[in-house]
């Protein structure tokens, strides 16, 4: 019999963990007692990739989730409506991993980091974020799935069509 070695996967996540993670409820006591209906929340997600050693093929991706609840603006005596809606709270999540590629080629580095990479941290960020703004005494706001895929393509395209301006 001989010995083999196992395969080395090409991709390993060495760590995943909450680099940054800030809730905020600025109109804090009174929103509690006037909030009547669902805030509106707007969520702002990015995926940002650090080479962590230039030696070797490790990288620091960081999954950051915004979500920021507001009231609906209130309609005035004339009908308009007031400019600036009141903050019922605000959760900024940073969710991170160290990844280590294996044997991957330069040109197929750029689809793992930012496409596979954030599709295994979302999940652990996204209860974060839940539970978050349950603790902070708000239903819990649950991200949709995300296409990184997608995301990655529109990327490129954007950049893409900027140098090609420039």
């Amino acid at each position: 019999m001989s010995e083999t070695t196992p395969a080395q996967s090409p991709l390993v996540l060495n760590i995943q963990y909450t680099k940054d993670l800030s809730f905020e409820v600025p109109n804090a006591p009174a929103i509690y007692t006037t909030l009547r209906s669902a805030p509106q929340v707007s969520i702002n997600l990015d995926v940002q990739v650090r080479r962590i050693d230039d030696n070797a093929p490790v990288f620091e991706v960081t999954l950051a989730a915004r979500a920021e609840a507001t009231l609906p603006k209130p309609e005035a005596a004339n009908g308009a409506t007031e400019e600036k809606p009141s903050v019922v709270f605000i959760a900024d999540l940073s969710y991170a991993g160290v990844f280590t590629l294996n044997g991957v080629p330069q040109d197929q580095q750029e689809p793992i980091l930012l496409v596979e990479c954030p599709r295994l941290l979302f999940p652990f960020a996204r209860n974060i974020l839940a539970d978050v703004t349950r603790d902070g005494g708000f239903p819990p706001v649950f991200l949709a799935p995300v296409d990184f895929f997608g995301l990655w393509q529109s990327r490129r395209t954007q950049l893409t069509a900027t140098a090609a301006d420039a």
